[in-house]
């Protein structure tokens, strides 16, 4: 299980952390390596746009492994203070969105029970919506959780999240080949007509609002308080 840690990453010595405003964060629209910098200094907003920009990937990804939403968010939670609680562990010779969610892939399956048939939706405590345009995304999502967890989690970063085979490979420590093969098995086991199907679908292993809030909230404050960094409600 990954550990967070909270006192080398980010600047303790005299850096204030600025308050983040839901929805008016500018520092969204900067590259990952600038915010990753400020982010080192304290920097709040920074902070808040990467985990905003890599929530719903995090999501997917633990949730590929998990098949339940409840401990995903969990994960998500988990991986994201161990990231931004020492951000000296990432090197920028990679890619950081591949390295933040290969941290939420590792804490994912050091998570998962040892045996564990695929769940249904309402095994994870939410229910099966009766409209027909609910029901689409959920009978997708069961046919992609009956598959083998090595083949579901190649498939929902390629197919759902959409990301390529180099980025996929990259996220989950495998080579680009492996990748492909996986792929391309899980293919062979899934209808005919998956990939159409998921080009329509609205909502596949959506990362909600609420959901996206809570983790970024929760991941800002446990950081604050972890680091011991003076808040400031003043904007940069």
């Amino acid at each position: 299980m990954l550990e967070p840690t909270f006192h080398s990453g980010l600047d303790t010595g005299g850096a204030r952390m600025r308050r983040a405003v839901p929805g008016s964060n500018g520092a969204l629209t900067l590259p990952d390596l600038l915010l990753i910098e400020r982010a080192r200094a304290g920097d709040e907003q920074a902070i808040d746009a990467l985990i905003r920009r890599y929530s719903a990937r995090l999501f997917r990804v633990a949730h590929s492994v998990l098949l339940d939403p409840q401990r995903a968010e969990a994960v998500v939670l988990e991986a994201l203070l161990a990231a931004f609680g020492d951000l000296s562990r990432y090197e920028p010779t990679g890619k950081f969105a591949a390295w933040l969610t290969r941290l939420a892939y590792q804490q994912a399956r050091a998570q998962r029970p040892v045996s564990r048939l695929a769940q249904s939706p309402e095994s994870t405590g939410e229910q099966p919506a009766p409209q027909d345009a609910a029901r689409e995304p959920q009978e997708l999502e069961q046919a992609i959780a009956a598959l083998p967890e090595v083949f579901r989690t190649v498939y929902v970063l390629r197919m759902v999240e959409g990301i390529s085979g180099i980025d996929t490979a990259a996220c989950l420590g495998l080579h680009e080949t492996t990748v492909r093969t996986r792929l391309f098995r899980a293919h062979r086991r899934l209808p005919p007509d998956m990939a159409q199907r998921l080009r329509a679908a609205v909502g596949l292993m959506e990362l909600s609002p609420e959901r996206a809030e809570r983790i970024a909230s929760r991941a800002l404050a446990q950081l604050a308080h972890g680091s011991m960094l003076t808040i400031s409600a003043s904007p940069p």
